[in-house]
């Protein structure tokens, strides 16, 4: 997870090192020992996961700024909302780390009482079958046709095995809570105690919530927000296309591996929209001369067509134009990318990073 960029470039260590101090208070762990080390036990922990993919993500949109890559608008997905809000200057980085830090904690209480998984079907076709499925909700709506379900293992998983009958792609997500459910209430209280200091600022970029499906109002992103966060669907979808309706049709993923860059070229796609996607790393391909470079030295083509006349999208995240928006997710985000001194606006979406929702 972005080990190949640790000690390698220095504008990813510095930020990531600020990450670091910020989360001292709230999380014992060096992230470049979790980063280059072999034990891998820390994966299954996810109040270490969450803020290390969100100081992943906060050393990613740093280089790519760096690179003169900057974002006209975010959009950020469940946790990867903290960190496009961090972007666009909504939150302090100390006040995004005790939200991200403490909001994983809080999880923990959630052990082992539900789960998630993802389901390829559109949300109205979901939701026809959850009233078989006692306890199991929509949790996010990534796209036209993927979304993510949460509740309680046994129901979660008779529904993935539904589906799975009836020849719908469908599989369970590797966790052992319920985010976006009934069961996230019970931790309401003590998610809103915790970060009631959490002091939200005007910005200086727009975010669209994937919480309302909307532009935010930075001054709503208190601590009743980030507990609505964790409880309420992840309106990916929606927000993406309302970044789209704004003219926003370029997306960069920050994120140590591509996960929502397929949904958001769907969702192009359905709005019928010339568009491209590019992500900031793969999963054991993090070498930092490859993420300098595919951005920049790939050709820019918005004229090429498919057989059927409709343009092209790259879905290889390998070129973009000269005017691209950038997303993140669970810990994922988006910007439109071009030279510091003439780029346009850039829309981001989930978080500053991206990844499947939490």
């Amino acid at each position: 997870m972005a080990a190949g960029l640790v000690g390698r470039t220095p504008v990813f260590d510095a930020r990531l090192a600020e990450c670091q101090r910020a989360l001292a208070p709230y999380l014992d762990v060096d992230l470049v020992s979790v980063l280059t080390g072999d034990d891998e036990s820390w994966l299954a922990r996810v109040e270490v996961v969450q803020p290390v993919l969100w100081a992943v993500g906060m050393a990613l949109a740093a280089v790519w700024q760096h690179a003169g890559v900057t974002p006209a608008a975010v959009v950020g997905h469940s946790q990867g909302e903290i960190g496009a809000a961090c972007v666009a200057g909504i939150l302090s980085l100390a006040d995004a780390a005790k939200a991200v830090a403490l909001r994983s904690r809080a999880l923990t209480v959630l052990r082992g009482t539900g789960t998630m998984a993802s389901v390829d079907l559109r949300a109205d076709a979901v939701t026809e079958r959850l009233p078989g499925f006692p306890g199991v909700g929509v949790a996010a709506v990534n796209g036209p046709s993927t979304v993510v379900v949460s509740g309680p293992p046994q129901p979660v998983a008779d529904l993935v095995a539904a589906c799975q009958a009836e020849g719908v792609r469908a599989r369970l997500i590797p966790v052992d809570y319920a985010s976006h459910s009934a069961a996230v209430q019970e931790v309401a209280e003590l998610l809103r105690a915790d970060l009631a200091d959490v002091t939200p600022r005007p910005g200086r970029v727009r975010m669209v919530s994937t919480l309302t499906g909307d532009w935010v109002d930075p001054a709503s992103m208190d601590a009743g927000y980030w507990y609505d966060n964790l409880r309420q669907t992840v309106r990916f979808d929606a927000a993406v296309r309302v970044a789209v309706e704004a003219g926003h049709t370029t997306f960069v993923e920050i994120s140590p591996h591509p996960v929502l860059t397929m949904p958001v070229t769907a969702i192009l796609d359905d709005a019928g929209v010339s568009g491209h996607t590019l992500g900031s790393l793969r999963r054991g391909d993090d070498d930092p001369t490859r993420f300098a470079d595919e951005p920049r030295d790939r050709p820019h083509d918005r004229s090429a067509r498919r057989p059927d006349g409709r343009p092209r999208r790259d879905r290889r995240g390998g070129h973009c134009p000269p005017t691209p928006s950038t997303t993140s997710g669970t810990g994922s985000s988006r910007r439109r990318t071009g030279p510091r001194t003439s780029a346009p606006p850039v829309s981001r979406t989930p978080g500053t990073r991206c990844s499947a929702p939490r």
